[in-house]
């Protein structure tokens, strides 16, 4: 069965989609960009900043599921500039123990929505 996962402590989605869905223990979430909560324009503080606040809003999505970023088994990291991976990948790194993190892909795009610099999806699975 398919359960709709949804929280106002993370931005609405900005298109026909939901935050998250989990299906056979599984949660799969949006992709999340540097949104402030209730407004729909991206934060202006800086890389660091944002990348923090992209991990906020997947904790938030994560934690509406029942999960916690120790069951995050899979993350693709979208960068409108590969020159940001390093600091990215800092910031990202502090949200994982490292002997547990998940698999992941980052991949360079052209372009992001509303002109994000970085976006942040995750797969989790729940083992209990």
């Amino acid at each position: 069965m398919k359960k709709i996962i949804n929280t106002k402590k993370a931005p609405k989605p900005i298109g026909p989609y939901n935050q998250g869905i989990i299906i056979n223990k599984t949660l799969y979430t949006a992709g999340q960009i540097p949104l402030l909560l209730n407004e729909d324009k991206l934060s202006d503080g800086s890389l660091e900043e944002q990348t923090h606040l992209v991990m906020n809003h997947l904790h938030e999505i994560l934690k509406a599921g029942g999960m916690r970023f120790s069951d995050v088994v899979k993350s693709v990291l979208y960068l409108e500039n590969m020159d940001d991976f390093q600091q990215v990948n800092a910031i990202y790194a502090k949200y994982f123990d490292e002997g547990y993190a998940p698999v992941r892909e980052t991949v360079a795009v052209k372009k992001l929505p509303k002109g994000a610099k970085v976006e942040i999806s995750m797969i989790a699975v729940d083992s209990d």
